[in-house]
């Protein structure tokens, strides 16, 4: 769906409340669930905004007004929704993502709140050489994974911003909903397209945007087999392909891509992945050191080289960790790497880095 322009926005005053509270906060999400009170998520924990539980009865009330009618149609047959809004924050427009559902036959809703420019690389303590190298690539296939609310949508608007910004692209975005907004420059043209307002799903956007002379394509995610398909076959054909799998791990980014496919065409698949991929960046927010600052970013990063791409194409996925240690002088980096180095410059507890390294005083 198309960002909804604020004149037609119909926000109750409790809602408004609520979401405009939770952004001066510097929230991520707000979550409004019956027989909760409002909650909002800040710096990755739950807090409650105030005590009284929210009825079903009142959600149902406060929630349809806000989704434009062409997707409200849509939840009441497929029950779950999702769109972008904006609200009018002191002079400025604060941008989110909705996703409305049901649970327990009754309506809730959680909130992405998108912040109001496309972040700079030093904020997100994001590696801006990395970046570069991302941006750099003339074709192929970049994925940006891990968990729910890890950030991997900043991260793909701050790479396409860099490319954007760089001039000379022809950029073309599919995702649901459209989430950073991305400055019109005079020597890039960037076209985003909103999967259930602009084109019907992930597929049918690649597959019509390869008509449109792209030269970079983001997919908002790889979810199923036939966008899994058509972004491995853009990557083959000469353009640069970013997207987003929901995976813990790069090794786990590469099988699952294989795993979309039935078994006779597996190995096929990762024939063809072991030339289109160019890197996968698997990202983790981590809880600061300091309370009430923002989490910090671990990252395991690998690029595609020989070793990895005949693990690839010989599926034994198992070996890609491995791979990743070796490569460090490419500029690979395992998670716990990364990890360490947070730990080792205070940015995190002791108690988080354990999670993820087993012995912390040894390299």
């Amino acid at each position: 769906m198309a960002s909804t322009p604020p004149s037609e926005v119909v926000c109750a005053p409790q809602l408004r409340d609520w979401l405009i509270s939770a952004a001066k906060a510097d929230a991520s999400d707000v979550h409004l669930v019956a027989g909760y009170p409002p909650m909002m998520r800040v710096h990755g924990r739950l807090q409650a905004m105030g005590e009284v539980k929210l009825a079903g009865e009142l959600l149902a009330e406060l929630l349809p007004p806000l989704c434009p009618f062409a997707i409200r149609q849509r939840f009441g047959t497929g029950k779950n929704a999702d769109f972008s809004c904006s609200l009018d924050v002191d002079g400025r427009q604060q941008r989110f993502r909705a996703n409305y559902f049901l649970s327990d036959q009754r309506m809730g809703a959680c909130f992405r709140i998108i912040p109001e420019g496309i972040p700079e690389f030093e904020w997100a303590g994001f590696p801006r050489h990395i970046a570069e190298k991302l941006a750099g690539f003339r074709n192929g296939l970049v994925l940006i994974t891990g968990v729910t609310g890890s950030g991997k949508t900043t991260t793909l608007a701050m790479i396409i911003n860099l490319i954007n910004n760089e001039g000379g692209y022809r950029i073309i975005t599919v995702e649901e909903p459209v989430e950073y907004l991305f400055p019109k420059t005079t020597s890039s043209v960037v076209s985003q397209r909103e999967v259930g307002v602009d084109v019907n799903n992930f597929a049918e956007g690649l597959r019509f945007g390869l008509r449109q002379d792209p030269d970079v394509i983001l997919v908002g995610e790889i979810r199923d087999r036939a966008t899994a398909q058509m972004a491995l076959s853009a990557a083959e054909t000469g353009h640069l392909v970013f997207s987003t799998m929901h995976t813990r791990d790069a090794k786990g980014a590469v099988s699952r891509y294989a795993d979309f496919f039935p078994l006779n065409a597996q190995g096929d698949i990762r024939a063809q992945l072991s030339l289109g991929l160019r890197a996968v960046i698997s990202q983790h927010l981590l809880p600061s050191a300091v309370a009430g600052e923002k989490r910090k970013l671990a990252l395991e990063i690998l690029f595609n080289n020989q070793p990895i791409s005949s693990a690839i194409r010989m599926g034994k996925f198992s070996s890609i960790d491995n791979n990743i240690l070796t490569g460090r002088s490419e500029g690979m980096c395992t998670l716990a790497d990364a990890v360490r180095r947070l730990y080792e410059n205070h940015d995190i507890t002791r108690e988080t880095a354990a999670h993820f390294v087993d012995d912390l005083d040894n390299a």
